[in-house]
């Protein structure tokens, strides 16, 4: 069941357009967004969650569009960048109690599971922590309200490999429960360990948007990684 859909998503800028950008999210899988640095991610990202007002084309969230249900729909997605944008000489518990608030599904057992998990001390400052400790952060107030919809934004950046393995097996579980993630990422080896589902983009276009063996069915070729094949097809060498 499509949970989340993109269609024909448009937005320009004087040296960059998002190019009838369409596809599917479902419940319950996990979707690799990919592509170089530049694609159109992030610009996709933005727009999908009404940071920046797109140009043409619609947001469609559990069958409601995203214009005139903002308020409602926004409170059932778990939204993190790479980065931490909070106070940062405000201690955790502080920005957490803050937080909170704005979420009737706020779920304390999740918020104290994810706290423990992540090993986050609720007396730091966010200026305190880490650049992976910031990231962890940033996903425990997104997975501490229950979202049906995790949307992240190079959410493993700045982790070492360990803790990157420690989130992908929480997607997992996520999954399970019934959750849509979709998440962009650079590390082309994350998508290959964890993504049911690939959505490429490429110069503001989306190339392919598919289950991850059709994907490698259509594009690979024999002994090729998944990122061995994106490299290849930024060069422009596949076959339609």
């Amino acid at each position: 069941m499509s949970i989340l859909e993109v269609r024909n998503l448009e937005k320009k800028y004087p040296a960059f357009e998002l190019k009838k950008v369409s596809f599917n999210v479902e419940a319950g899988k996990i979707t690799g967004f990919i592509g170089r640095n530049g694609a159109g991610k992030t610009t996709t990202i933005k727009s999908m969650l009404n940071l920046i007002h797109p140009d043409g084309g619609e947001i469609v969230y559990f069958g409601m569009p995203l214009t005139g249900n903002e308020q409602e729909i926004k409170k059932q997605i778990g939204y993190s960048t790479g980065t931490v944008n909070w106070y940062p000489r405000k201690k955790i518990r502080q920005i957490v109690s803050i937080v909170k608030r704005f979420y009737d599904t706020w779920d304390e057992d999740a918020y104290r599971k994810y706290l423990q998990l992540f090993e986050l001390d609720e007396n730091k400052t966010p200026r305190e922590l880490s650049e992976g400790m910031k990231v962890k952060f940033n996903l425990l107030l997104a997975l501490s309200h229950r979202a049906e919809v995790l949307i992240l934004d190079e959410p493993t950046s700045g982790l070492d490999p360990f803790s990157r393995n420690e989130l992908l097996d929480i997607f997992g579980k996520l999954k399970k429960e019934g959750v849509a993630v979709f998440f962009s990422t650079h590390v082309i080896s994350d998508i290959e360990k964890c993504a049911d589902d690939i959505v490429y983009i490429s110069k503001g276009k989306i190339v392919s948007a598919m289950d991850k063996g059709k994907f490698s069915e259509k594009f690979g070729r024999e002994g090729e990684t998944l990122e061995d094949t994106m490299l290849r097809m930024e060069r422009g060498d596949f076959d339609e």
